[in-house]
């Protein structure tokens, strides 16, 4: 699906790029250059990168209490 109709860029890409280590959503916009004519995006946008959030590998925990 289109998610910036400025640049054509798509949800898949946007994925990819969060993948690649973006995780805000200027480094995805500076990555795809999606959200920087219009703007109408940046919520679809947002929405990509809170549902590849829940998908993303979880890090172990670190605890000063566990040394």
């Amino acid at each position: 699906m289109i998610v910036c109709h400025c640049k054509v860029v798509t949800d898949r890409a946007v994925g990819e790029s969060i993948e690649r280590g973006a995780c805000t959503l200027g480094q995805v916009c500076r990555d795809t250059g999606a959200g920087q004519d219009c703007g109408g995006c940046v919520f679809s946008l947002k929405r990509v990168l809170v549902e590849h959030e829940g998908k993303a590998p979880l890090q172990p925990a670190t605890t000063a209490a566990a040394s």
